[in-house]
């Protein structure tokens, strides 16, 4: 049972939750860039939110399909098909064996993610599934999909999946899904350039007035020089740092760092385990999600909030997630 890649996409790579528990050894975390659209596809097939999923990256691919499969895709609007039919997103869908999934260029958005009832039959590398691009490690011999990778599957049944995701993958004819959907969970699209919310970094201080001022006050676009490690962004460039050079620390995903020429750089999913270069702010948890759907030339600002504010914000998209999770449990059980 497996999906066979006939045509790969840009980037499209098996990734999780994430590698937790050793960056003190210099392991990075990797994992999914939207966190949000991974976890909400695997709910919707039935799996746990931690299953790898198939992140697609600006152009998604080809796969043919082997084997009977329900399938989620959530995320970026790759305009994907079925043989030839519209493939719908944010709900669970049956393909059967044989058929041909296509994706085409993001139309809003810039990452996809396709979860798999019962999920991918990948070995497990430091207590993950995610594809380390830069360490060779983890997913499918740690690379990016190519043409002809064969990716298996784990069975239904085996997995012990949702009745009703059960019952989906027995459906008689072609493609099948309900006719219900979960509502997309952010607003990614809704305004340009995108707002991204921040709070002050671990060197806010260290840098001038003006500076925490163009921070704010400037209008940015995601270079095309950028990758799943970070997203430089070209605009207006930060003033220099008061005091000299900082000790390297660990940095989190969504540091924002300031380097000599001053263009700032997003840290994401595999950012390095430390850094040198100051920190001006840090992108709000609850906007990483809006971060990761960015592509290069969009558009965004930074707007600066409160550590508390930011708290409440991860909150309120975790209770509308937690709503979310339990309305698919009560009616996949």
């Amino acid at each position: 049972m497996s999906l066979v890649v006939e045509r790969p996409g840009l980037l499209t790579s098996l990734q999780d939750l994430g590698r937790f528990g050793r960056q003190h050894l210099g392991v990075p975390v990797n994992g999914v860039m939207d966190e949000v659209s991974h976890r909400v596809a695997n709910w919707l097939v039935g799996n746990e939110a931690d299953e790898a999923s198939l992140e697609l990256t600006i152009s998604g691919p080809t796969l043919l399909v082997q084997t009977d499969v329900v399938i989620a895709v959530c995320g970026a609007d790759m305009g994907g098909r079925v043989d030839g039919e519209r493939l719908p997103q944010w709900r669970p869908v049956r393909i059967p064996a044989g058929a041909r999934i296509e994706f085409g260029r993001a139309a809003l958005g810039a990452r996809a993610y396709l979860a798999v009832a019962a999920g991918f039959d990948i070995a497990v590398t430091m207590d993950s599934r995610s594809t380390a691009l830069r360490g060779g490690y983890g997913g499918i011999r740690g690379r990016a999909l190519r043409k002809g990778d064969s990716l298996p599957l784990r069975s239904i049944e085996e997995a012990h999946t949702a009745r009703w995701v059960r019952l989906l993958a027995r459906a008689q004819h072609g493609i099948s899904y309900p006719n219900w959907s979960v509502t997309r969970v952010n607003a990614l699209g809704v305004e340009a350039p995108q707002t991204i919310r921040v709070v002050p970094g671990r060197h806010w201080q260290a840098f001038s007035v003006a500076a925490r001022e163009q921070l704010a006050g400037a209008e940015y676009r995601v270079s095309p020089d950028s990758d799943r490690m970070g997203f430089r962004l070209d605009g207006f460039a930060i003033e220099a740092r008061k005091s000299g050079a900082v000790a390297s620390e660990a940095v989190p995903m969504g540091a924002i760092q300031v380097p000599h020429g001053g263009q700032p750089i997003v840290l994401m999913a595999d950012r390095q385990t430390t850094g040198g270069y100051p920190v001006i702010a840090v992108v709000a948890s609850a906007d990483l999600t809006l971060m990761a759907q960015l592509g290069p030339r969009d558009r965004l600002r930074f707007e600066l909030i409160s550590l508390a504010d930011s708290y409440r914000l991860l909150l309120s998209r975790e209770r509308e997630l937690t709503k979310i999770h339990e309305a698919l449990l009560a009616r996949l059980a």
